[in-house]
């Protein structure tokens, strides 16, 4: 089990309830050291003092704030440690939410495990832990750590209660002006990628690696072994611009996503554009309405036109 990266309480009301905070992930990423081409040696990085001129041991160190470009504002960490702040010590719950109004982009990726600290706190933590699980409400709280106030997401997993950072409203940037332009996208299209979701919906994501993290790891072993790594398969071309037929790619996109489930013959169907109805005209009080076409085994050529009639870039 990791060791603790904080400790404190969890202020739910009036019930306080003592916790250690574990990190819910760990970091499986393959990492390098700087080198010298040259020699192979490690290139190391050292603190220097401006004034000095001489390297500054981690003892000597501190934070400071630049106010101006050549005025910096020394914080030590007893006067962080002695701000006025409720959440300090404690996880300070302020609301309670539906779990389903918490856009993703809050979320700032640091995931924790909330650890109750001693048997006082065994029954308080088990108490708001079912509690929440018995909702759909998750917990949202507010705590001071690593220098500065943090939002935090609460919600039971297996029965452990699990923080999940959250980004502040202003850290968010307005996507705005970065959506597309309103293009013309048919009722068809549409329906053959709600189509195309429906086939590649699963339950369980538990099955997908690290494919770049194992090619990489076995590089790094077959340079340690002293053999060429293996040769790269080939990688997919670059679009190259041009305009496709979007349905057909739709389609083809279904038929690839069912194979690679299995499915064949009667549950591989594909939902094809359905035959545009003709609009009823009278030209002396008489309907020029067209008798629709008669069913056969084949496409008939009013399904087909507007399949080739519709193209996305």
């Amino acid at each position: 089990m990791p060791r603790p990266l904080w400790s404190g309480a969890i202020s739910f009301g009036l019930v306080t309830i003592p916790v250690k905070l574990v990190s819910a992930t760990q970091d499986r990423s393959v990492h390098f050291h700087q080198v010298h081409t040259e020699d192979g040696a490690r290139v190391r990085v050292r603190k220097y003092c401006a004034v000095e001129d001489r390297e500054v041991p981690a003892g000597e160190i501190g934070k400071g704030y630049e106010v101006s470009t050549d005025t910096l504002i020394a914080v030590t960490d007893a006067e962080l440690e002695s701000m006025p702040l409720p959440t300090a010590k404690a996880i300070e719950i302020v609301a309670f939410v539906p779990a389903s109004a918490i856009d993703p982009v809050r979320l700032s990726g640091d995931s924790y495990f909330l650890q109750a600290d001693g048997q006082v706190a065994a029954k308080p933590y088990a108490l708001i832990a079912k509690a929440l699980a018995r909702n759909t409400k998750v917990a949202i709280a507010k705590l001071a750590w690593h220098g500065r106030e943090r939002l935090v997401l609460l919600r039971v997993r297996d029965g452990v209660l699990v923080a999940h950072v959250l980004k502040w409203d202003d850290e968010i940037r307005d996507p705005a002006e970065l959506a597309p332009k309103e293009l013309e996208v048919t009722d068809a299209e549409i329906d053959e990628a709600v189509h195309l979701i429906d086939s590649m919906t699963t339950d369980d994501i538990s099955g997908y690696r690290d494919t770049y993290r194992e090619a990489l790891e076995a590089v790094i072993e077959a340079k340690a072994e002293d053999r060429q790594p293996q040769a790269p398969r080939a990688a997919a071309g670059k679009p190259d611009g041009k305009v496709v037929d979007l349905m057909a790619a739709l389609q083809e996109s279904v038929r690839k996503a069912q194979a690679a489930r299995g499915e064949t013959g009667e549950d591989a169907q594909i939902h094809e554009m359905p035959a545009s109805k003709p609009k009823n005209k009278t030209t002396a009080g008489k309907s020029t309405k067209k008798a629709p076409a008669k069913k056969t085994g084949k496409k008939t050529a009013a399904a087909k036109k507007p399949a080739q009639r519709q193209r996305g870039a």
